[in-house]
């Protein structure tokens, strides 16, 4: 893809990436006095020199380069997710009570030809979508409009599937008086008890409880380079540090990236990415994520509706348990040993 942001990381990579470039133009060109058999060597040997240099620099990323990956411009959204991996997709609008919120999007498709419900918070790429979609920060009517699509998709036995990709919920005064909390806390509370299997997937950025409200589900996974946090790293460092340049820090404590939120057992696996990112790769990223869909959700149909609401259930106990001290020695004088 063309003009791509290039990230402090990545400069070696895109200047490689130009020098290419120039070589592949003079190698298509049949007339060119500089089109000769050593300059396809030439061409091979800085593809495989850039294979390596992407595998070395990919392999380690810093906490804070992974946010920069998980909000790269380029990065694919859920509707282009919904592009590469579903059919028959149509778009379901409102939440029969309010109005139609841009920054979640909602509706019906087929996945390897299953009837599935597919629900995401979507961005936009230039100014006049991200103002559309209010940045991917979802009003209360989103969160209503996904909890009608959900309860639509059990009453016809249908798998539920979210793609999560929000720094938060909106948080003005607007989305305060119609009720974003509550909308969460529904949202929530419909996903805990809805009775058909459920699948999320955190594409790019898993933030707050924005991100939550979408993320009640039996199987939660997130794409390689993704984030998925409780705030995000600047706000953390204002609150913190009081300065907001400590985001890197910040990043660093938060336990954000795919690799530590398996290991704490917040999520259930990770999705790979493209080598470079799913921002380099869309049609890849769209195979990865179609293959974990289809496998994590083959392992889910046909499960006793109680049976899963049940595991769902103990799935979201189990995170955060935490066990008593043992009370402090008597040392003999009245003080702890």
């Amino acid at each position: 893809m063309a003009n791509l942001t290039v990230m402090d990381f990545e400069k070696s990579i895109a200047e490689l990436d130009a020098n290419l470039t120039k070589l592949r133009q003079v190698a298509q060109d049949p007339s060119h006095p500089d089109n000769t058999p050593e300059l396809h060597d030439q061409i091979a040997e800085l593809e495989q020199h850039r294979t390596a240099l992407l595998e070395a620099i990919y392999s380690h990323l810093t906490p804070w380069d992974k946010v920069l990956l998980a909000r790269h411009e380029r990065r694919p959204y859920t509707l282009d997710y919904i592009g590469a991996v579903f059919t028959e997709w149509q778009e379901l609008h409102g939440d029969r009570l309010f109005a139609d919120d841009g920054a979640i999007v909602a509706g019906l498709a087929r996945l390897d030809g299953w009837p599935v419900a597919v629900i995401g918070h979507q961005k936009g790429r230039d100014i006049r979508q991200r103002q559309q979609r209010n940045f991917g920060y979802a009003r209360p009517e989103g969160y209503r409009k996904a909890g009608r699509v959900m309860k639509t998709a059990a009453k016809f036995g249908m798998p539920v599937i979210t793609l999560v990709d929000t720094a938060g919920a909106a948080a003005d005064v607007a989305a305060d008086e119609r009720g974003i909390s509550e909308a969460i806390a529904r949202a929530m509370f419909d996903m805990a008890t809805l009775t058909v299997p459920i699948v999320s997937v955190i594409i790019g950025e898993g933030g707050s409880g924005g991100a939550l409200g979408l993320a009640v589900a039996d199987r939660v996974l997130m794409l390689e380079h993704s984030i998925y946090s409780v705030i995000a790293p600047e706000g953390c460092a204002a609150i913190l540090w009081r300065d907001p340049e400590m985001k890197a820090k910040a990043a660093d404590q938060l336990n954000l990236t795919a690799q530590r939120a398996r290991e704490l057992g917040i999520i259930d696996d990770i999705i790979p990415e493209p080598l470079g990112g799913a921002h380099r790769d869309w049609e890849g990223a769209g195979a990865n994520l179609k293959r974990a869909l289809t496998c994590h959700l083959d392992l889910l149909l046909g499960t006793p509706p109680a049976v899963l609401t049940a595991a769902r259930y103990e799935k979201f106990r189990r995170m955060g348990r935490f066990g008593e001290a043992p009370p402090p020695q008597d040392g003999g004088d009245g003080e702890a040993g």
